[in-house]
């Protein structure tokens, strides 16, 4: 950064306060006004002065020359004590050497807040408790847990590209914050890699992420004859692996943005395929129907897949199988209260067990003989008779 107002270096005061400025990006009416504020004080503490009395500090700039004034009814009348300068000076340095640092922090927070919103390069520097702070150029980030990635592996001079997140303040004063978890950086290292994106041809409508683990993106062309997720992935390839490299091994699903919800749900729900989707606009829910083969690769694992899918689309998504809805689409038999199942059960129970028979008693009785057989009887004892008498 270029700094202006430097002064005339005729003297030795004024070259090394060009020095100082140019060094750390400061202008020299910033640092002069510290050193008034330094030499005031010092001025104040060491003579007692009436704190109602207003007074003023001027310097040569060509030889660093102080001298104070007491301003009494517009008027100006020198107080500067004998032997002053070389107190204030011993009184003022470390005052000044603050100010100074606090100047440096203020320029360099100034360069980083134009900077929000954009990717930056840096090396990790060292561990604040649970936070790494990192060397990103003339300031220090600082990445808090929840900016972390917890599959990653962070370890001293480790080199990673940051996003920055915001300027956050801090009980330490202002800092610098910087992401690795924010999908901003996939959207912005694309950007970085696909020409098609940074010129607007291809346009990065949604990004749903899981950092560390899989990232879906939507994409889709904003001119004619340029094929979005082809742009994206590149020649065998090449561009979507830098990115993937980049996040250390994160996978990346990039799929083709549109305005119908079933083909976007359909579409967001990859690598599966072959998907029926039934949606209700109004509460914003969609069932999705999924062959039984295809049904683990919709869900995927932990039902990571889905859930991507549902953020992505803005729909809650409902999967089921395709053997699941067929079963239901049967009818159902009427539900059987407990009761009668029970006495079901104990039916049956009856029916296996062997009844007993109750205990008879038998009475033989002799049959009566037909009156027919009584008569044939008879005549023939009578014949008999009949025959022996003759």
């Amino acid at each position: 950064m270029a700094v202006t107002g430097l002064l005339t270096a005729r003297t030795e005061f004024a070259s090394a306060l060009n020095q100082i400025c140019t060094e750390r990006g400061i202008t020299p009416q910033s640092v002069l006004e510290t050193i008034k504020s330094a030499i005031l004080a010092a001025y104040r503490k060491d003579f007692g002065i009436d704190e109602e009395d207003t007074y003023e500090v001027e310097i040569n700039h060509d030889n660093g020359a102080a001298k104070v004034f007491l301003i009494e009814k517009k008027k100006k009348k020198e107080v500067t004590p004998p032997g002053f300068g070389r107190i204030a000076a011993q009184t003022a340095k470390q005052v000044i050497l603050q100010k100074i640092r606090e100047e440096e922090k203020s320029a360099i927070l100034g360069e980083y807040k134009d900077r929000i919103n954009q990717l930056v390069s840096g090396m990790i520097l060292r561990f604040d408790g649970k936070d790494v702070v990192c060397d990103i150029g003339r300031g220090q980030g600082r990445m808090p847990p929840q900016e972390q990635v917890q599959a990653e592996n962070y370890r001293l001079n480790k080199r990673l590209t940051f996003y920055i997140s915001d300027i956050r303040e801090t009980m330490r004063g202002e800092q610098i914050i910087v992401s690795r978890s924010a999908p901003e950086l996939v959207s912005l290292l694309f950007k970085r890699e696909v020409p098609e994106v940074n010129s607007g041809a291809v346009e990065i409508k949604k990004i749903a992420r899981e950092p560390g683990n899989r990232v879906k993106i939507a994409v889709i062309s904003t001119q004619a004859g340029v094929d979005p997720v082809g742009s994206c992935v590149g020649q065998k390839g090449v561009r979507v692996q830098s990115v993937i490299d980049e996040l250390e091994g994160e996978k990346i699903d990039i799929i083709q943005y549109s305005d119908d919800p079933v083909k976007f749900i359909t579409a967001s729900l990859a690598p599966a395929e072959s998907l029926k989707v039934e949606i209700n606009e109004a509460k914003k829910e969609a069932v999705v129907t999924a062959p039984e083969e295809q049904l683990s690769l919709a869900i995927g694992r932990d039902g990571q897949n889905v859930r991507l899918a549902a953020r992505l689309t803005g729909y809650k998504i409902d999967i089921k199988g395709l053997e699941d809805k067929k079963k239901k689409s049967k009818p159902e038999k009427k539900a059987k209260t407990k009761k009668e199942k029970k006495t079901k059960k104990e039916n049956e129970q009856k029916e296996t067990k062997p009844q007993k028979t109750p205990k008879t008693k038998v009475i033989k009785v002799k049959e009566a003989k037909p009156k027919e057989e009584t008569k044939k009887k008879e005549l023939k004892e009578k014949t008999g008779k009949t025959k022996k008498n003759a």
